[in-house]
């Protein structure tokens, strides 16, 4: 590397470094992963990915398949909501839990610091023990327990976006400006108007777009929940690619594309408002 590239980038020798590094470390990875993108572009292969996505055309519009749509979306929708609702509810508390910002221990010595250190383990576990299984397990579990249905859709969200939420509302909390919080624990307020005043107002935007981001992940996630009987638009999607009508999976692909723009409509909606 010349001597002109170092004045004008004083790290570039830094990051050449770490960019060698990567392919070094990526290389192997992507030898075992059996990595090889050249063969999509071999011409057997064109033909058999051209004849796939040439059954996707045109798209189903029969009325009897909308309004099997229709009712499947609401029930994606439905399902989705329910499952990011319950999952709010079971995040908040762990989250509030494990931030360290709003800990009253942290202000001075006091014998309180143990047990609030403990309490943040117990908090961390407990999300990490929630995330840790996917949701198209606890699915199985819940369709087996409560039969067919979104009921065990809105379950499987819970338990484990509940543990997602729950990690990110803490990291949120702790990545902003802690010192108002810090001031109003010290002057003796609670930890919820510390969280109300010194907190909320600086990480409102992020907590409300990273939840809509989840919301939207709820929404996707159905497709996979719904070929193990969880309902909604992923069940109907197993049935139309079971019956091999790609017209009929091209519009529930549709929709889906649509409730994406929506997710991404809402999110900016709310930032805005909270801006």
């Amino acid at each position: 590397m010349s001597a002109e590239a170092l004045d004008r980038d004083p790290q570039a020798r830094r990051r050449a470094g770490a960019l060698l590094a990567g392919v070094i470390v990526l290389w192997p990875v992507l030898r075992l992963a059996e990595f090889q993108p050249g063969k999509l572009f071999e011409p057997g292969n064109l033909q058999v990915m051209g004849g796939f996505l040439g059954g996707f055309l045109p798209p189903s519009t029969s009325v009897e398949f909308l309004r099997l749509l229709l009712k499947a979306t609401l029930e994606t929708l439905a399902m989705a909501t329910a499952g990011v609702a319950l999952a709010f509810v079971l995040a908040v508390p762990l989250a509030l839990a494990m931030t360290r910002a709003l800990s009253v221990s942290r202000i001075g010595p006091g014998p309180g610091r143990r047990l609030s250190a403990l309490r943040r383990h117990v908090a961390r576990a407990v999300l990490a023990l929630l995330r840790a299984v996917p949701e198209v397990v606890w699915a199985l579990v819940f369709v087996r327990a409560l039969g067919l249905g979104a009921a065990a859709g809105v379950l499987a969200l819970a338990i484990t976006y509940g543990g997602m939420l729950g990690k990110v509302y803490a990291e949120i909390l702790e990545s902003i400006d802690t010192r108002p919080a810090r001031a109003l624990l010290e002057a003796g307020s609670g930890r919820f108007a510390a969280l109300g005043y010194g907190l909320l107002p600086g990480a409102a935007q992020e907590l409300a777009s990273y939840t809509v981001y989840r919301w939207e992940c709820a929404v996707r996630a159905s497709v996979v929940m719904g070929f193990v009987g969880a309902g909604g638009l992923g069940q109907l999607m197993d049935q139309s690619m079971k019956m091999l009508d790609g017209g009929e999976a091209s519009t529930i692909l549709i929709v889906f594309l649509l409730l994406v723009l929506l997710a991404d409509a809402l999110s900016a909606g709310l930032r805005r408002w909270l801006a």
